[in-house]
């Protein structure tokens, strides 16, 4: 597969995660291959015009100078900060997700997904000493904050801001039921990000804010605890979002590991992420006999196109992983 979509990364993260869990050479071979496409890729700009070179790049490059300190991916992840700040806009407080930023019907988009494209700002703030990368992200989960999150603690998937004067202009979806629901997979990226990001930016109300939205998510789960696409459906015959449920269960374990000592939640959380993932195991798995191209069935990517429905999915195996990694050891994320 070419090294062209914005899932490519998920893919390098599990073999560097398959090298962390198992110790084994060929793992780390792999990836460090991998890592030389990431290079040739931000170098050549091919198909970086959006803000998930996060997804792309923590779980390549930073991950691979984080275990083995090759210059060479770290060069190609501070190159990759360095593209998403370019899309950063100041009078709108936000990094743009999509498209040319001279499109207007892209112009001032925000979505939940950026949150984890901001560690790697994050990172490339405290690897070079610029502080331009830390204080972009600072804005950005700021807005996100304030505004894809709902009042009730739901979110939307994306959120425009007018890019000339900075004003919130209004919330809609892209991937859910409609645009007052609350697509599942977005609120899994809230989960997770707002505590991922708390690791930079030592901010007590991010913390808040993945609690509530981790209430919302948890009080609509069917029995199985697996989540179905859309938050707006609770069960069946509505269609499940295995990897919805691998990215919720990385942000609670990380959110209850912010939480403080002693706080009644924190132990809560981690029971649920225990419990959404037993169920992975033991429901949505795929069996060493069962021909399949994944970790996880039953995974969503786009429902309202009709893609990549009922099937595995790399983000969805890779955070699967991560959630059994967080699980069993002290694990440092690439994050």
């Amino acid at each position: 597969m070419d090294n062209t979509e914005w899932t490519n990364g998920f893919w390098t993260g599990q073999l560097w995660l398959a090298y962390e869990l198992s110790g084994q050479s060929h793992y780390r071979e792999a990836a460090e291959a991998q890592v030389g496409e990431f290079s040739h890729r931000i170098f050549n700009r091919i198909n970086v015009d959006h803000h998930d070179l996060g997804f792309l790049y923590s779980l390549s490059c930073v991950a691979a100078y984080k275990l083995t300190g090759s210059v060479k991916a770290r060069t190609a992840a501070v190159e990759a900060a360095q593209v998403l700040l370019t899309r950063f806009l100041p009078k709108a407080g936000i990094i743009q997700a999509w498209g040319n930023l001279n499109d207007p019907a892209e112009a001032g988009r925000m979505i939940i997904d950026c949150n984890l494209n901001l560690p790697l700002l994050y990172w490339a703030s405290e690897e070079t000493g610029d502080t331009a990368f830390r204080e972009a992200a600072n804005l950005h989960i700021e807005q996100a904050r304030r505004f894809i999150v709902r009042p009730d603690a739901s979110t939307f998937h994306t959120f425009y801001m007018d890019p000339v004067t900075g004003a919130p202009r209004h919330g809609s979806t892209h991937q859910g039921y409609s645009d007052d629901s609350c697509w599942a997979r977005g609120q899994a990226w809230g989960i997770s990000g707002f505590p991922l990001v708390y690791r930079y930016r030592r901010d007590p109300r991010l913390i808040e804010t993945s609690a509530q939205l981790a209430n919302y998510f948890l009080n609509r789960l069917p029995d199985d605890l697996v989540c179905c696409w859309d938050l707006i459906f609770t069960g069946a015959p509505y269609e499940r979002d295995s990897s919805a449920a691998a990215i919720a269960a990385c942000g609670l374990i990380e959110l209850g590991k912010n939480l403080p000592l002693g706080d009644p939640d924190q132990q809560s959380y981690q029971s649920a992420a225990v419990h959404i993932l037993n169920s992975l195991i033991n429901n949505y798995a795929s069996q060493p006999d069962e021909p399949g191209a994944g970790l996880i069935k039953h995974g969503v990517y786009h429902m309202p196109k009709g893609i990549g429905v009922n099937e595995y999915c790399l983000w969805g195996d890779y955070f699967y992983l991560e959630a059994l990694t967080r699980l069993t050891r002290v694990w440092e994320p690439y994050w």
